[in-house]
């Protein structure tokens, strides 16, 4: 009895142990497809999309040891839709899109997207059509109100497009009609996705439109409108698209996020050596990514601006679009979200102030990216939360006082 006993209890340890095995090799196997697992990032067909596409096409995400698939969408309001479920990792972005969903402007109040780093600056562009040419110059923010005033009598309705709501090309907008003097009430702001922007001035439905590059150069090359005026004319060095992720993704997979923006670092570095700029420019205007023409994208990218119109050729040097700047462009400044928050005050889309600074707090991730830029040895500007203009408003914005500028600015 006893030694059948002893062989029970020997035959139930086999057993145990075996059992104890196959947990701890299907542990391991899930670790390490976790780590293989692909990241999902989403781009819209924007000149500024390079950093990631670049970073996919230079072998970057697989030198840092990250599987990515980058996935062409449809509209920014796609993307948002899908960095929150999850079905995104993250995507380049509009970087105040964080800010306009969080506070219900854009999205639902209270979702979270998270600010990773930021990708670029400069590089968008207001075009104008063509019934404006002749009348409104490049730059001349003294003719704008007028033309649009009689324009408003004679066809009762102006129309101007962006790409989202509280997003940046919506805040460019809206601060060159203030800078020009035109009511916003008597205008209609319509949302329109950056790739029909040119399709849906050509048959009519705006009159104006903000949006990235190439779609203001194509624009103009094309015969269908002018560009009035580049962003950088309104911000000079102004925060543009930034890296945005999904909440769970940057909590449980931290460390692959790092990865990602290590390469995606690298290629904003690559980008901003000016020999690399029409390999870009071949790369991105494949169907595939940004589909446009390549030698508009690579003049705009250079800061060649044919304007159309026959107003002929604006030259931008160290103004045009940029996407790291000896770090000056990739680190996601809180001051930055705290001015595009006071936007949505400013113009109607907020009925009182938000908690600024909490929010700001709660979506950026600045922590993460200065441990990245450590890493790689990329100096990190000091320069945030510190009082700044912009190029065209030259009302100071003190970060630390939106309510100051809210009462001095124009409307």
């Amino acid at each position: 009895m006893e030694k059948s006993t002893q062989k029970t209890a020997k035959f139930f340890s086999r057993v145990l142990l075996a059992a104890i095995v196959t947990v701890f090799s299907l542990s391991a196997m899930k670790t390490n497809a976790q780590a293989g697992e692909p990241i999902k990032l989403g781009f819209i067909p924007l000149t500024d999309c390079s950093p990631i596409v670049m970073a996919k096409e230079l072998g970057l995400f697989k030198k840092y040891g990250v599987n990515v698939v980058v996935t062409k969408e449809s509209s920014w309001a796609n993307v948002r839709d899908k960095i929150l479920t999850g079905e995104l990792d993250g995507a380049h972005c509009l970087y105040s899109m964080p800010f306009s969903v969080y506070t219900g402007v854009g999205g639902k109040a209270g979702s979270e997207m998270k600010i990773a780093m930021m990708l670029n600056s400069n590089g968008q562009a207001i075009t104008l059509s063509n019934d404006f040419c002749g009348k409104v110059g490049f730059k001349d923010m003294a003719k704008v109100a007028p033309v649009v005033a009689a324009k408003l009598k004679a066809e009762k309705e102006v129309t101007f497009a962006m790409t989202f709501p509280g997003g940046t090309h919506d805040l460019w907008l809206r601060n060159w009609l203030a800078a020009a003097g035109v009511n916003q009430k008597t205008s209609k702001i319509i949302t329109i996705p950056p790739p029909q922007m040119v399709a849906n001035m050509k048959v009519g439905n705006m009159d104006g439109f903000c949006v990235g590059e190439p779609w203001g150069g194509v624009a103009a090359m094309q015969g269908i409108g002018f560009t009035q005026i580049a962003t950088q004319d309104i911000w000079k060095d102004h925060p543009e698209k930034a890296l945005v992720v999904n909440k769970d993704f940057s909590a449980k997979r931290r460390e692959d996020l790092k990865k990602v923006m290590k390469a995606i670092l690298e290629a904003c570095m690559w980008l901003d050596v000016p020999a690399n700029r029409k390999k870009t420019a071949d790369i991105i205007g494949k169907a595939p990514y940004v589909n446009a023409n390549n030698d508009v994208i690579q003049d705009r990218l250079n800061g060649e601006y044919n304007l159309g119109c026959k107003l002929g050729q604006k030259i931008y040097k160290g103004d045009q679009m940029v996407f790291h700047k000896g770090g000056l462009v990739n680190f996601p400044r809180k001051s930055h979200a705290i001015w595009a928050m006071a936007q949505y005050v400013r113009f109607g889309y907020l009925k009182e102030a938000p908690n600024y600074k909490a929010i700001a707090d709660k979506l950026i991730l600045q922590d993460l990216y200065k441990e990245v830029a450590a890493s790689m040895k990329v100096k990190v500007p000091a320069d945030d939360m510190k009082p700044f203009s912009l190029t065209m408003d030259k009302t100071v914005f003190n970060p630390a006082n939106p309510a100051a500028y809210l009462k001095v600015v124009k409307r």
